[in-house]
């Protein structure tokens, strides 16, 4: 499975943003997905996971409210629309995929995209 994120950019804070995350491979729609951050000086961090139906999903508490993950499986590709945006979500954005219908809040995923970068400016 191969990840390609998109969407990321510069954008003032309390703006919003959409990235996406394209996947190859036809074991798309059975895979859980999330998404992933790491901030400039600061580990990588989850921010939000999805089942693999897009029935349930889970944030981190820092994104929880204004951040939006979904899916679409006709298209292989997973979402994650960012909301009332705050500098400190600057980081680079990960999508990954977990070789199981539901990967969680650990980076227990198989599969990960190369990032891309938002910047949030105040």
């Amino acid at each position: 499975v191969q990840l390609v994120e998109s969407g990321g950019t510069l954008v003032q804070a309390g703006g919003s943003l959409r990235l996406s995350c394209a996947a190859s491979g036809r074991s798309f729609s059975s895979y859980g997905m999330g998404w992933f951050r790491q901030g400039p000086g600061k580990e990588r961090e989850f921010v939000a996971a999805i089942n693999w139906s897009g029935s349930s999903t889970y944030y981190a508490d820092s994104v929880n409210g204004r951040f939006t993950i979904s899916r679409d499986n006709a298209k292989n590709t997973v979402y994650l629309q960012m909301n009332s945006l705050k500098p400190e979500d600057t980081a680079v954005y990960y999508c990954a995929a977990a070789a199981a219908p539901w990967g969680g809040p650990h980076e227990n995923y198989r599969y990960w995209g190369q990032g891309t970068q938002v910047t949030v400016s105040s």
